[in-house]
């Protein structure tokens, strides 16, 4: 495949301006569509507000939010893209009619990607009535400008070349693509999330720890070391000389013994009350805490550490 220098943006929420912010940055010119009213106008603001800090990560040569265009019609915007990314509802049947418009109107070996968080790439590529062996998930993390890892989830349809496609366009984008080897709901980075989502609401619902203490258990413990390493390489790490055999001999036991206790207790049940105990507790975490300045400086921060990061090669 040849590169790709024009993409189509289907959808331009929060995830859709993002990626369209990034292709531009890349030096990509960048067509849009969505059917909301002023989506032409909020993808422009959205994308001038996210080009300072894509500046100083570095753009392209000859990189500029002048080279988006915005369409209504999905399929006129398709019609002449190297490369498509969907982040429209998460709905399978919005996805459905997406992609079986997408498939009737792009060139035959444009890839058709979904941001999908969850669906299942086979079901949506069911809608592809011409070639869906072109169609696959590619799941990236929000804030999407900033966040390395992409998913690529391929459908039991999607062909070797799809696959290779989008990781080619996805590292030229600057992402870090993973690939999955079997489509499974959730993907895995939702799925490892969910789990601990499951136990974090379990947790609270026990009334073992607050939203405010969870949190900060998380963010200053393990969830530092996780922005650096994963998390089997950390638990290696930890084990010193031995590695991860002998963190595995000797704290594997105990470690079984909190999964069984995981186990015996009850799934969490997201009750009124439930939800209004960690919706409250996240709003007694922010009091006094503006979020626009939260979400500012996550994001320098997320941008001051990926250039730290690049910058240590022996960090995989």
């Amino acid at each position: 495949m040849t590169a790709v220098s024009r993409v189509a943006v289907i959808g331009t929420g929060v995830i859709g301006t993002a990626w369209a912010a990034l292709f531009l940055a890349r030096g990509m010119d960048v067509v849009a569509s969505d059917p909301a009213p002023g989506a032409a106008d909020r993808l422009a603001h959205g994308v001038r507000a996210h080009w300072p800090g894509l500046q100083r990560r570095g753009v392209a040569d000859g990189a500029s939010p002048d080279r988006l265009t915005f369409v209504t019609d999905p399929a006129e915007a398709a019609a002449t893209a190297d490369f498509v990314q969907e982040s429209g509802p998460e709905r399978l049947d919005v996805k459905a009619a997406l992609f079986e418009a997408l498939d009737d109107a792009a060139p035959p070996d444009t890839v058709l990607a979904s941001s999908s968080s969850g669906l299942l790439p086979s079901a949506i590529q069911d809608a592809c009535l011409r070639h869906p062996e072109r169609a696959l998930v590619g799941h990236p993390f929000n804030p999407v400008h900033l966040m390395p890892l992409v998913e690529v989830v391929p459908g039991a349809r999607t062909s070797e070349r799809a696959i290779e496609a989008a990781l080619a366009l996805y590292r030229a984008a600057g992402k870090r693509p993973v690939r999955l080897h079997a489509e499974v709901p959730g993907h895995v980075a939702n799925r490892l999330q969910a789990a601990l989502w499951r136990e974090a609401y379990a947790l609270v619902q026990r009334g073992v720890v607050s939203v405010t203490d969870l949190d900060a258990a998380i963010a200053w413990g393990p969830g530092l070391r996780w922005a650096l390493l994963g998390p089997l390489l950390n638990q290696h790490l930890s084990g010193g000389d031995g590695g991860l055999a002998h963190v595995l001999e000797h704290l594997g036991p105990p470690m079984v013994e909190w999964w069984a206790d995981m186990h015996r207790t009850p799934d969490p049940v997201l009750t009124p009350e439930l939800v209004g105990t960690l919706v409250d507790g996240v709003a007694a975490e922010l009091a006094g805490i503006d979020q626009t300045d939260v979400v500012r400086q996550r994001d320098e921060l997320l941008d001051e550490l990926l250039r730290a990061k690049a910058g240590r090669p022996a960090l995989p």
